[in-house]
């Protein structure tokens, strides 16, 4: 099946619907998703999406708090970019109906989540994301000038004369297709699923990361993980994410004797930024030897029911009541903040190539994305890449600061192929909360073979979903657990048991990798 367009967009999530929005004004758009248009990481935000809409609050003051939890990392051009338009982009949402929940004068109510200075973040109960996807869909969904063409994976980006001008996939009933366009926007999510325990759906696998860098795009940051600290873990039921906004009511974490112990890692306490609250989480656990738990027993359960229905109702199928028990949590995979590198327009270092959204690295978020950030980061990066795509083609995009480009290729053969188990076991273990050197290093060697065997099993069975699949995954992580045993320090999501602290001299800076052809 060949289908031809002007526009490409591979995704449905926030950044891809929202850029999607804005091309249709431009020429015709195809939108390329993996499975059932809805089932992106964007439709599992819970929490919400932070603006500087309050009256106590201001760009400047939700910028510090960004490059804050990035710690130390982020570009400070991203993040004024991200600040600004995102009140802009906000507005938008509310001028089209978005039904975020509102206090008793009208005005949207916004919740306090952990490293925020103020109250900033609008939600939709706990289903933000949900709403921001049925929105936007709306708004795209039957446009003449868009068409949808669902559960196809893309496998390759086409390339001529070293410019992007399309991309080729694969449906699940296996029919192979290609899609032919004159700009092509990655906007295909994170890489959750390179994880045995983790928050993202099962299409989360990196698979734009893989084919950018399949076509030479440079990758940055990928060492940069972050792991939600509170996901319920409880045994014979599916891991959920228990959202930040939960501490950002009153909920507080306990450990088994039912003391609360936060204050006792982190001056911030509950509120502390993800990557501290989950390394606390770890470290109590390994204290007493004991489960952890989150409860909102003291809270008004009322409150707690009706302001979280979602999570109360899922809790409820495991047997738990979210108003009135410990829920037993602990950290998992949740957020990637490398991945293909771009400009602040989405152009990466590929012609003809654009990225938006989790896929992509402008820098924004640094070593640690501060929380509810993202589904913001898709909404403007997303409306600015295609606004850059609308125009005549550019030189190739870089994000600033950038220090170090590296090149490597996968070695391996026709060997055995791994199961995807094995991989997402592999890199739990060895490239999780904690890392070090010899983990790291056995990781990096087992991924490298793994990634091999995949890519040649895939030359051979290119429809096979799950030789793609492995491939994809063992890919990704070869090159996370890479970048993560070059980094000798601890920052964000980043942390080295054996360089456990944060080392300005000589890592201040974003690193590259581009894979050899």
């Amino acid at each position: 099946m060949d289908v031809r367009g002007d526009f490409l967009v591979i995704g449905s999530g926030i950044a891809g619907l929202r850029a999607a929005f804005s091309l249709a004004h431009a020429g015709d758009v195809v939108i390329l998703t993996k499975a059932d248009p809805r089932e992106s990481n964007t439709g599992y935000a819970q929490g919400g999406i932070a603006a500087a809409i309050g009256q106590d609050d201001s760009p400047e003051l939700h910028a510090s708090d960004t490059m804050s939890a990035g710690d130390g990392l982020c570009v400070p051009e991203a993040v004024d970019v991200l600040v600004r338009e995102g009140r802009r982009y906000v507005q938008e949402l509310l001028d089209w109906g978005a039904a975020f929940d509102r206090d008793a004068g009208g005005r949207p109510s916004l919740a306090r989540e952990a490293a925020h200075s103020v109250r900033r973040v609008l939600h939709a109960r706990d289903a933000t994301g949900r709403e921001i996807a049925r929105l936007l869909w709306s708004r795209v969904s039957g446009g003449a000038r868009i068409r949808v063409v669902d559960d196809a994976t893309a496998t390759d980006l086409v390339m001529r004369d070293g410019t992007c001008v399309g991309a080729r996939f694969v449906t699940t009933a296996g029919q192979p297709g290609t899609v032919a366009a004159d700009r092509t926007l990655l906007a295909t999510g994170g890489a959750g699923q390179v994880f045995r325990e983790t928050t993202n759906p099962a299409v989360a696998t990196g698979d734009g990361i893989v084919i950018a860098a399949r076509a030479g795009a440079r990758l940055t940051d990928l060492e940069f993980v972050q792991f939600h600290p509170t996901v319920m873990n409880v045994e014979g039921s599916p891991r959920f994410l228990l959202s930040e906004a939960l501490r950002g009511e009153g909920a507080r974490l306990v450990n088994d004797a039912g003391e609360p112990f936060m204050n006792r890692y982190e001056p911030a306490g509950d509120l502390a930024s993800r990557d501290l609250v989950a390394r606390a989480i770890v470290r109590e656990a390994e204290r007493t030897g004991a489960p952890i738990y989150l409860t909102m027993a003291h809270l008004d359960a009322a409150f707690v029911r009706t302001r979280f229905p979602t999570i109360a109702q899922t809790c409820a199928q495991a047997g738990l009541d979210l108003a009135r028990d410990r829920i037993p949590i602990s950290p998992a995979a949740h957020y990637l903040m490398g991945g293909v590198e771009t400009d602040l327009d989405g152009r990466t270092s590929v012609p003809g190539l654009f990225a938006a959204g989790e896929v992509a690295c402008t820098g924004v978020h640094g070593a640690n994305r501060l929380a509810s950030n993202s589904l913001l980061e898709g909404l403007v990066f997303g409306a600015r890449a295609a606004d850059a795509m609308a125009r005549p083609v550019a030189q190739p995009g870089a994000l600033a600061a950038l220090e170090v480009e590296r090149t490597a290729r996968p070695d391996g053969d026709a060997g055995a192929v791994p199961s995807a188990y094995e991989v997402r076991d592999l890199m739990w273990r060895a490239v999780g909360l904690l890392r070090t050197r010899a983990t790291l290093e056995r990781a990096v060697a087992e991924l490298m073979r793994w990634a091999g065997a995949a890519a040649a099993a895939r030359r051979i069975h290119p429809c096979d979903p799950e030789v793609r699949r492995v491939s994809s995954i063992a890919t990704v992580g070869w090159l996370m657990a890479r970048a993560a045993l070059r980094r000798t320090e601890s920052r964000g999501g980043h942390f080295r048991t054996d360089f456990p602290s944060r080392d300005d001299l000589h890592w201040r800076k974003h690193i590259s990798d581009r894979l050899l052809a």
